[in-house]
């Protein structure tokens, strides 16, 4: 009887692990969609419990409102700025086509604009002509920035797509908004780990999914508004393609946008755009690169107990695989990985503090134990 009940309930599981790879595959469609559809309704729950608050029994109107504040205040303005990024990377990617855009020749003004002492270094570095400098920087960053660019251009090459997983999101959100805590509850009762351990990797899932949209593409997006108007004021051509750029930057620790705004004021220098180059200066230090320490802490709140470092990898892996979702998904998988390293670690403690001491072996090799009863 108990082998027979044994293997039903193998059966069981072995069939909702098969059942779930199958719903998984046929909704891999919208499988984005459905990411930042529970990633919206995670960040604006609150929001939807402020306003229910005040309409008691009313949680469809609720959710309304709540799905009404997000369509006018992030997505319509995400999706108008869009529209122009791609329309500004589709003219720079025509004039460097045509010539109007020479990398070379910008390059070879910066370092011929450079002391004499500089340029024997940078021609020593190897960083002597536009040819070898792009090769070594791709190396490095090239394949990264430019995979990224790829993901943040795409949105637009399939106007269908998009709009079919645009109203999928809004719709699949309303729910998520209005069932979301019960949804939550259940989803909870059902994984099968200890109901403590659950409660604390939920926790940190949702902390740490708000506190990387806030403190990551928030602030990203911030500094990237501020880079595209600062290069807007001094007069450079696609001032939003170069801000989404910054925004991008932004996700890189120590260095943020200042990879993008410092060569740009190295090469106004060099073409004798002197004020230009002192507003991009001062922009970039005062204004772009106090940005992050001043909003971070007031959007995030907490910190999140993911290294710099940590962040960083998880984030740029995140993005290859998963395009622009990885900026949330890479760092939120790191976070669960360290919090259930620290449980399981944890528990061994705990479990190694109730085992009993092995007796102690006396210098004549008898224990402790027999020695007492002698």
């Amino acid at each position: 009887m108990m082998n027979g009940r044994r293997i039903e309930n193998g059966g069981l599981v072995l069939f909702v692990f098969l059942i779930t790879l199958l719903l998984g595959a046929v909704v891999s469609t919208f499988a984005v969609a459905l990411l930042w559809s529970m990633l919206a309704a995670i960040l604006f729950q609150p929001l939807f419990n402020r306003i229910f608050s005040h309409l008691p029994g009313r949680a469809n109107t609720a959710a309304l409102l709540t799905l009404l504040i997000i369509t006018v205040a992030v997505v319509i303005p995400a999706m108008v700025i869009g529209t122009l990024v791609v329309d500004q990377a589709s003219g720079v990617y025509a004039k460097v086509r045509t010539g109007q855009i020479n990398f070379t020749a910008y390059f070879r003004q910066v370092h011929d604009a450079l002391p004499d002492r500089l340029q024997q270094l940078a021609d020593r570095a190897g960083l002597d002509s536009f040819e070898r400098t792009q090769a070594r920087f791709s190396n490095v960053i090239g394949s990264r920035v430019s995979g990224i660019a790829s993901q943040a251009l795409s949105i637009g090459r399939d106007a269908f797509a998009a709009l079919l997983g645009f109203g999928v999101a809004l719709y699949v959100t309303f729910f998520l908004l209005r069932d979301g805590e019960r949804l939550g509850a259940a989803v909870c009762h059902a994984i099968p780990l200890e109901r403590g351990v659950t409660t604390r990797l939920v926790d940190r899932f949702v902390a740490v999914t708000r506190a990387t949209i806030k403190g990551s593409v928030i602030v990203g997006l911030v500094q990237g508004a501020l880079g595209a108007i600062t290069f807007a004021i001094v007069g450079l051509p696609a001032a939003l393609l170069w801000g989404l750029l910054m925004a991008v930057a932004s996700l890189l620790p120590a260095i943020g946008p200042a990879i993008v705004w410092a060569p740009v004021a190295i090469y106004l220098l060099a073409t004798s755009a002197i004020w230009q180059a002192a507003v991009v200066i001062v922009s970039g230090v005062l204004v772009i690169g106090s940005a992050d320490n001043v909003l971070r802490p007031i959007l995030v709140g907490r910190d999140t107990g993911i290294p710099d470092w940590v962040v960083l990898v998880t984030t740029l892996g995140g993005i290859e695989l998963l395009g622009l979702s990885g900026i949330v998904v890479g760092p939120v998988v790191a976070a669960l990985f360290i919090t259930a390293w620290q449980i399981l670690t944890e528990q061994r403690a705990a479990s190694d503090a109730l085992r009993p001491l092995p007796p102690l072996k006396l210098a004549d090799g008898t224990s402790d134990e027999m020695a007492a009863r002698g």
